[in-house]
């Protein structure tokens, strides 16, 4: 079992969502969490929570749509703290539409941010790690990235693309002592991307908490678990496998499943009032 204690670990997506519970578990297992997120306010709160919580935090704020700058954060990182000990890629952006709705610009943040940035950050963090035979990276996908979604195509093959990417990594690091996993959640309570107050998460899918899900990654990192599928509970997580394996065999069946469960007109819902707030916006930019 790896311990966290005295651990330094580097943290995108810190400054709100997902990120926040992130931080505030690892500052429970007395960690030093470095936060990175483009909000420096958001940034301020995170810390303050990790320290609360008994742990210590440091804010660096970066835009990871920058991928070709991403050098100038490993060095800014390693300036203040030295080597990164756990790397978890938390920062992600999902844009719901129709495909034939996306812009070239939406589509490319999505990529950038889920995918691309992801790859970067590793690849520069890597070699240090593998010189000194230790290291932890956990990538934070989705059960969209295992199941493609209607109305959330980019979302879903970014994450489809983040978890098959992991999969090789891990194949080629066997035996050098740095290890690499995915954390596939499902929808997630109370806050991140999915939560739309105007749209409920279907409940038939399962929902998760954001706790139980931090819990779950600090899990993966203990444990070196190379996937884990979170979704409310053992047994929904047991039917969320099953239902995974068989559309391996029959994808038009899971579709039919999702129909069912809410999924496609939740998205579609969600994709509906992007297109609402953007033509509000475009309208009142030209009253």
């Amino acid at each position: 079992m790896t311990t966290l204690t005295g651990k330094i670990v580097l943290l995108t997506g810190a400054s709100r969502g997902l990120g926040v519970h992130i931080a505030k578990a690892l500052a429970k297992e007395q960690a030093t969490v470095v936060c990175v997120s483009r909000s420096p306010s958001g940034l301020v709160q995170t810390c303050n929570a990790v320290e609360a919580a008994g742990g210590k935090a440091i804010a660096i704020p970066f835009d990871m749509r920058n991928v070709a700058q991403l050098s100038t954060l490993t060095q800014q990182v390693q300036d203040v703290v030295g080597s990164v000990d756990i790397l978890i890629n938390n920062a992600g952006v999902e844009i719901n539409g129709a495909f034939a709705d996306y812009s070239l610009s939406e589509i490319q943040s999505v990529l950038k941010t889920n995918l691309l940035a992801v790859m970067e950050l590793t690849r520069l963090l890597l070699p240090n790690m593998m010189e000194r035979g230790s290291g932890r990276i956990v990538n934070i996908a989705s059960l969209a990235g295992k199941k493609g979604v209607a109305f959330n195509s980019i979302y879903s093959a970014s994450k489809a693309g983040l978890i098959m990417w992991t999969d090789a990594v891990r194949q080629e690091l066997a035996g050098s002592g740095v290890n690499i996993s995915v954390v596939c959640p499902g929808y997630i309570s109370e806050t991140g991307m999915t939560v739309d107050h105007r749209v409920p998460a279907p409940k038939l899918a399962g929902i998760s908490t954001p706790k139980s899900v931090a819990n779950a990654i600090v899990k993966a990192i203990k444990y070196n678990k190379s996937e884990v599928i979170i979704n409310q509970n053992l047994i929904t997580e047991s039917l969320t496998r099953f239902m995974l394996a068989m559309g391996q065999i029959s994808p038009t069946s899971v579709d039919r499943i999702y129909r069912w469960l809410g999924v496609v007109n939740f998205n579609r819902k969600r994709a509906e009032n992007r297109a609402n707030d953007s033509y509000v916006a475009v309208k009142s930019h030209h009253a």
